[in-house]
Formats: C-alpha cells, structure tokens, sequence
C-alpha cells in the first residue's frame, strides 16, 4: 500500500510527434493505466501522467515535411491522433502534458537557470555523430555500419550525422560514482533485472558530459542566459515527469502543494530503447538539483512484428484503432497484458490476437457469464437465489479465490501483468469447470433440489462478482457492465478492490439481468 501522504505516481515516456501513434506507444500506455486503475481500485490516491514531446530536429522535420510549422504540425497531431488514441484504448490518465505549454517552458527554464547557477551547466564544444531519430548523441561503439561503409544508428537502421557546435553542458560525468552507488543501494529503482545490468555496466565505463543545447536550429525552448540556443530536446522532455506536478513551484502554491504530494514519481514506465536516458541522466539531472529520485525505471521490451520492433518509419507500424474496431477495446487491453511478458520483446500477430479473444474471452468468461445470467433467468425470474449448506465442491472455489486474489495483487502490482491475468483466468476456468461437473440443468429438474440449484448459481454468480473486480484494471468498460448485471450495484456494493475475496457479497434476492454478450464472436478480417 502505498504512503497515504503520498499519491502513487506513475508516467508514461511523452511521445514524440513526429507522427501518429500506433500499438507500440498504447501498449506502453496501457501498461500504466493498468498499473494505476489497480492502485486506485486498492482505495489509493493516484496520479498518471502522459503526454507529448513536440520539440527537437526531428518534430522540425516533420513538419517542414507537410508544409505546416512546428506548433501547427505538434497541434494537428495531438488533437487528431494522440488524444483520441487515449479513448480508444480507454485509458483514465489524470494529466496530459505538452512540452509547449507556458507551465513546462517556464519550469523548465527556471531549472536550467538553476544548475547553471549551481555550477552544472558550462559552456563547450562538441562534434560527434548525431541520431535524428533517437534525438541523440551516439558513442562510436553503439553504432552500426552498412555494406555501403556508412554508420548506422542501431535502432532506426538509418545513417547518423555529425553535428558540430559550441553548446552548454550538463556536467554528467561528475554523478557516475553517486549513480552507480545509488542503484547497488537500491537494485529495484531499475526493473527488470536485464536493463538494471545494462545501466550498471554503462554506468561503470564512466559517463561523459552532456550537450544540453542546440544552436543549429530554433525549435525548442529558449536557453533563458543565451538566446542564440534552444534546450536539447531530452533535457527539456525529461522534465515533463516534475514539471506536471508543480517542479519548483512555491510551496504555499496550488502547484507547489501539488509536487509535496506527488513528488517523487513511484514508477516511470518506458521501453528499453530510451532506459539510459530515464536511469542515468534523469537522476542525475534530479541530484543536481537536490531533489529525490523516482522509485523506479521500468522498461519494458518492444512489440515486434515481423520480427522487427514497431515503426511508422518501417512500415510495420499498425494503430490501435484497427486493433479495438475488430475487438473492442478490453479485449485489446486484455491481449497485450496477457501475451507479453512485461519487460521482454513480444511478437504480435492477428492470428494469436483472435485465438486467445475467441478461446479465453468469448468462450471462457464471456460464455460463462451468459449462462449464468441466463439460468437465473429460467429457474429463478431473474432473481439471484440464496444458497443453502456449501459442499466441498463450493467450498474449494471459495478458498480459491482467496489465494487467486492475493496472487494476483501480488503479481500485477510487480509488473507481472501476464502473471496477474493468469492467476485470475485460473479461476475463471475453474469456475467453468465447476459449473460442468455440477450440471446445474440437470439438478433443475428435480424440484427437490432446489435449494442445491440455488447454491449452484450463488456460487456461480457471486464468482464473478469478483471477477468482475480482479479484472476492472484490465477490461474496465466489459467488468464494469458485467458488475452491474450481476446484481452488486443493487446489493449496495462498493467497486473497490477492498474484499474483494470476502465470500457471499451478492444479496439474495437481488435481480441477475441478461446483458449483451461481453466478447462477441468475431469474424476474422481478410487481412489476417
């Protein structure tokens, strides 16, 4: 549980705008609103931020490309594609953050006046070679060469190109040894274990110091001391995570008040492409300024298709909407947390998509959903039955359960979302299997069993009553409608995680409505 004092704070990277989002960047962000609609489902006070990151050479490019500004092309882009993706995918963020809005810039500025004050920030040159694509300076040894003999950024497969300036610098190298000491105290502030060794053995062939400004171009926040110069775009992203809360604020102030109760963030979730720049700038930049460190870097592997990770830039990108028009947003939630280990690459396809929504959702939960819904229907009216005496048999579903609901809290709250998932499809299944072997349609047939049939379906229908619950962070419209018409909204129940596996929850008596099916069969498309 989480410090009541304290939000449970949780980002999201910002994405870039060069171009409109596809399921590489929702599945990051469905990752984080899993995370946090579980925290808030346990009573907590949450805070999840998302955003954009719009400046820097390559959002230039893009929009020189189309023939409209820089502001115009982030503007477009936001309000076309990267605010309605959010909807799409149903995520609850608290906060959307534009990394052109006056409340970042001027934060932002008031930080780097401060380092520079503090001594931090020095003025020098640099040339090396330059990835537009990873807005980053590359080190000779992380760059790849293509038969033409022409040197390769390794992620985007295109050539880099030197830059050379008179630049401000933050004085990286000087927090190596306070970095490397501060994750062997504090091992899981970078998860999982293989990206906590690969900063490890970064930070311990020493770091250099960091450009922080460009002078080559004027997209970007203005260096306040030196206007010839814009902030370096991932010094200015960075901060996004503190500046959202009120970074430097005055603490009588709404936004100060707001970074006491926030600050610092519990966990940044971001893919593994971008995990130097989240574990060993970012805090550094942070103990430069006194202020604490995130609880944890997570970063988690990439989708591949194809067996290449996702890129517009490839062709290989596919959106979220083509994804949710054919299954539905849940389904689409339920898909990426189910067959993706967090924190390993994972390779989708349609095929493995409409499997596991067919075999695990229509057939599994959904399908035992209906037939619930429908036996109270025609042995009860519609009336939810009290039981009578348990047998065993309701007894292990009931003791099941208990353990099933504190696996599952146990492994989500790790980042282990499949494990999560599973322990509660544990459940689901043997609640099916319970209703197989106890037949409740032929027990309907003799009249003396009765009370038995009403044990049978109470047991079946106060099961996903918390299914209903263990499931919200992941499918939240279907567990939603599905608390409903199980009858716990008439039973006065509150939709919080809090005994969640405290037995017999459901009033007798209350009414068991037939709803639409929740994962409706599907055709598959041509194009699978």
């Amino acid at each position: 549980m989480t410090d009541p004092a304290k939000a449970f704070y949780l980002t999201t990277p910002i994405y870039y705008v060069n171009d409109a989002p596809h399921i590489g960047h929702a599945y990051t962000t469905v990752a984080g609103d899993v995370m946090t609609r579980w925290h808030r489902m346990a009573g907590e006070d949450v805070w999840f931020l998302t955003g954009t990151d719009e400046h820097g050479q390559k959002v230039l490019r893009s929009a020189e490309a189309n023939g409209l500004s820089p502001q115009e092309w982030a503007d477009k882009l936001v309000a076309d594609a990267w605010i309605p993706v959010l909807e799409t995918i149903d995520a609850a963020n608290d906060d959307f953050i534009r990394t052109t809005q006056p409340r970042h810039m001027e934060r932002v500025q008031r930080f780097l006046t401060q380092l520079k004050d503090q001594g931090f920030i020095v003025e020098g040159a640099y040339e090396g070679p330059y990835c537009v694509g990873c807005e980053e300076f590359k080190l000779a040894g992380d760059l790849i060469t293509n038969d033409a003999g022409e040197q390769l950024c390794p992620i985007h497969s295109k050539p880099v190109e030197t830059v050379s300036e008179t630049n401000w610098f933050f004085v990286l190298s000087q927090f190596t040894d306070k970095l490397i000491a501060h994750y062997e105290a504090n091992p899981q502030a970078i998860r999982p274990e293989s990206a906590y060794n690969e900063v490890m053995s970064f930070l311990r062939s020493g770091l250099q110091d960091l450009s922080i400004s460009r002078s080559t171009f004027d997209w970007g926040i203005e260096v306040p001391w030196d206007p010839s110069q814009v902030v370096y775009v991932w010094f200015d992203a960075l901060l996004n995570y503190a500046t959202a809360v009120g970074l430097g604020d005055d603490p009588s102030s709404e936004g100060g008040k707001k970074f006491a109760h926030t600050w610092p963030a519990d966990v940044h979730v971001v893919g593994k492409d971008i995990l130097r720049f989240h574990a060993v700038i970012w805090p550094a930049m942070l103990m430069a300024a006194n202020l604490p460190l995130p609880g944890c870097v997570f970063a988690h592997g990439w989708l591949l298709v194809g067996g290449e990770k996702m890129s517009k830039s490839k062709l290989t990108g596919i959106s979220a909407d083509s994804i949710v028009n054919l299954v539905g947003s849940d389904a689409f939630r339920y898909y990426f947390m189910r067959a993706i280990i967090f924190g390993q690459d994972g390779s989708f396809s349609w095929e493995d998509l409409v499997a596991r929504y067919t075999s695990e959702l229509a057939n599994g939960l959904g399908n035992l959903a209906s037939r619930s819904q429908a036996m109270v229907g025609k042995y009860f009216d519609g009336l939810l039955p009290a039981p009578s005496e348990y047998t065993a048999a309701d007894l292990s579903l009931q003791e099941l359960l208990a353990s099933v609901s504190a696996i599952a809290d146990e492994k989500i709250r790790n980042f282990d979302f499949q494990g999560g998932i599973l322990a509660v499809k544990d459940f689901i299944d043997a609640v099916n299997l319970y209703v197989t072997e106890q037949e409740p349609w032929v027990v309907a047939k003799d009249e003396a069993n009765t009370e038995r049939l009403g044990t049978i379906l109470y047991t079946i229908c106060d099961s996903l009553r918390a299914i209903s619950v263990l499931y919200a962070a992941i499918m939240p419209k279907a567990m939603g409608q599905l608390w409903e018409h199980i009858g716990a909204v008439e039973s006065g129940l509150t939709y919080t995680m809090s005994g969640v596996a405290t037995w017999g929850q459901l009033k007798p008596g209350v009414a068991i409505t037939k709803s639409e099916s929740m994962f409706p069969r599907i055709e598959e498309p041509e194009s699978i």
